[in-house]
């Protein structure tokens, strides 16, 4: 986490404690965040430093609007934009994020596997996840063909990686260290 997203978010995250916005903003900035991740266009406007600030200013409140964002967070993504650090955009909401998961006591877990699983799965693993974090624990479910098989999660910086595909890998480190071919 940058110590500039860090410090915007902290800010953001004070201010809406204070004005008991909290659920409010923390859903807008999910907004704005999976806006950011899903969209290129987005990402491109932003980083672009050609593009005028009014322009730009005008883009982003568009999309403020269309996602019905709080004065709280448009004042702060407008603040970044007056300040010529709009491209730290990305810094501020992962750290709004983390910063807000840990006040509220809820961890994101990410689990990537290679075809859809059972939501009997996901509620296993979210109450085992639960046990072990001691917090309530939002779950991310991805998928990725090349792990052939198994599941990745993470939890915060740890990675558990029971996929098939690494499991072959290590099996073949494993038979290039005895010297056999694979």
């Amino acid at each position: 986490m940058s110590a500039l997203g860090r410090r915007y978010a902290k800010a953001l995250l004070d201010l809406a404690r204070e004005q008991g916005q909290l659920d409010s903003v923390l859903r807008d900035v999910g907004s704005l965040s999976d806006a950011w991740k899903a969209s290129a266009e987005f990402r491109e406007i932003v980083r672009n430093p050609v593009v005028p600030k009014p322009a730009l200013k005008a883009a982003i409140d568009a999309l403020m609007n269309q996602l019905g964002c709080t004065k709280l967070v448009r004042n702060t993504v407008n603040l970044l934009a007056d300040k010529g650090r709009l491209g730290h955009l990305e810094e501020v909401l992962h750290a709004l994020e983390e910063l807000a998961e840990a006040e509220t006591g809820r961890v994101r877990v990410e689990v990537v596997s290679a075809k859809p699983l059972s939501d009997a799965y996901y509620t296993r693993l979210t109450e085992k996840l639960q046990r072990v974090t001691d917090r309530k624990v939002m779950l991310v479910k991805k998928q990725d063909p090349s792990l052939i098989g198994g599941v990745v999660t993470r939890v915060g910086d740890q990675v558990f990686d029971g996929s098939l595909s690494n499991r072959l890998s290590e099996l073949r480190e494993t038979l290039l260290a005895d010297g056999q071919t694979p």
